[in-house]
């Protein structure tokens, strides 16, 4: 007997894929940049120096760049030889090529669309603390009657000659006439600066806006804790600005709790781990522990750390706070500045615990009223929800393996009818 069959055309099978995998997190493409560049011989210069100052390494963990290579002949007519040792500092060099990085995926129509008065795009030098001011930016600029587009530094120009290679919408790569040089950076300077040991207050002060983080930083000791663990995994750092120290409501008397608690609240803004920007975009467990995490066992002390609105967005429970600005990225130590004070629960809660007295395992976590504000996301759900919310998620998942195979059934009979 045949099997009659009726689909209405208002039910396209590719819709019910959509709708399926749609809350499903794509994983980010790890690029390897010198893969992409290795069928290009007229780069092989530009390419060995991505190598040996470790920035194509960097670039793996970025999720949108494009990247201004500088073929062999132009390399070597605008700097010379750019091999360390050469008396060349191989830190400088290192921040001139990521100088060449931009932190902005850019295709060739979108070069073509920029206005009149051009475009500021921030380089990957920008993120290292060492550019003066905005000197890790550049200006792009297009000429609609010669299609020509011209990258400027206070220093230096070049003109794009082509677009090597485009991996939407994760990297482009053009090659230009000419290798960009920051400004007030010398290349043939002796290079002195150790590979680690930054000395983090001192990168806060030079960030102009950090001068009450830096100070309680400095007062309560626990900066060297943090250079500590730079030889470990890195860092992470959540640096609120002055204006979110300002902006703390008057019940939260910050400056009036006991040292071990003031300590135990600065260790809270830290990730024992090194996360560039990309990877906390696209960072797939979002309940983040912290060094306050480290005395007090695994569920105390924890951020919840999501992309919102196009940003990375920090929930303690308490506070829902933006990541607003790059300060330092240069592994395995990233620096981020916040909009608001990172608050957590365990202190600033209904029923705070006691700083001094770590929680013994197994002990039930404290009952804390949350009071989230409104604007952002959920706050960080307890213990029992979130034990809920496992069991219900691989119920999900099961009912989706159903409607999955109800899919492909589907899809069969379409086929064959």
């Amino acid at each position: 007997m045949a099997i009659s069959t009726s689909i209405p055309n208002y039910t396209p099978l590719p819709f019910l894929y959509l709708l399926l995998f749609s809350s499903y997190h794509l994983p980010i493409l790890s690029i390897n940049v010198t893969d992409l560049l290795n069928s290009c011989p007229d780069l092989s210069d530009f390419t060995k120096l991505l190598t040996t100052t470790g920035i194509a390494a960097d670039l793996a963990y970025r999720a949108s760049v494009t990247l201004l290579a500088v073929p062999n002949a132009f390399l070597r007519s605008s700097a010379g030889d750019l091999t360390p040792g050469n008396h060349l500092s191989s830190s400088n060099l290192a921040d001139v090529i990521r100088y060449q990085v931009l932190l902005e995926y850019l295709s060739l129509s979108d070069l073509h669309r920029i206005p009149a008065g051009g475009k500021l795009v921030t380089t990957l030098f920008q993120t290292t603390g060492r550019a003066a001011s905005n000197s890790g930016t550049v200006n792009i600029t297009f000429n609609p009657s010669s299609n020509a587009v011209t990258i400027y530094s206070p220093t230096s120009n070049a003109t794009l000659l082509a677009l090597i290679k485009t991996l939407p919408y994760n990297i482009s790569i053009f090659s230009i006439n000419s290798l960009l040089v920051p400004y007030n950076l010398d290349l043939m300077a002796s290079d002195t600066r150790p590979p680690l040991g930054l000395n983090i207050t001192k990168a806060l002060i030079d960030g102009h806006q950090f001068n009450v983080a830096a100070s309680m930083l400095q007062a309560s000791g626990v900066v060297s804790e943090f250079e500590a663990h730079e030889s470990g995994a890195g860092i992470t750092l959540f640096v609120p600005t002055d204006g979110a120290f300002a902006d703390l409501p008057s019940s939260v008397k910050l400056q009036s709790l006991p040292a071990d608690q003031k300590a135990q609240v600065l260790r809270f803004h830290v990730l024992n781990c090194y996360y560039p920007l990309g990877s906390l975009e696209s960072i797939v467990n979002p309940v983040q522990p912290t060094l306050a995490t480290e005395q007090y066992g695994a569920t105390s002390f924890t951020l919840n750390i999501s992309r919102v609105n196009g940003s990375v967005g920090i929930d303690t429970g308490i506070v829902q706070a933006s990541v607003t600005q790059t300060v330092f990225d240069q592994k395995p130590v990233a620096i981020f500045g916040v909009s608001k004070v990172l608050l957590p629960r365990e202190i600033f809660g209904k029923n705070p615990i006691e700083v001094d007295k770590p929680v013994t395992a197994g002990a039930q976590p404290p009952d804390i009223a949350l009071s989230p504000e409104p604007g952002m996301y959920s706050p960080a759900s307890p213990a029992g929800m979130e034990i809920r919310s496992v069991a219900a998620a691989e119920k999900l998942g099961f009912h989706r393996s159903l409607l999955f195979l109800w899919c492909l059934w589907l899809n069969y009979l379409y086929l064959w009818r």
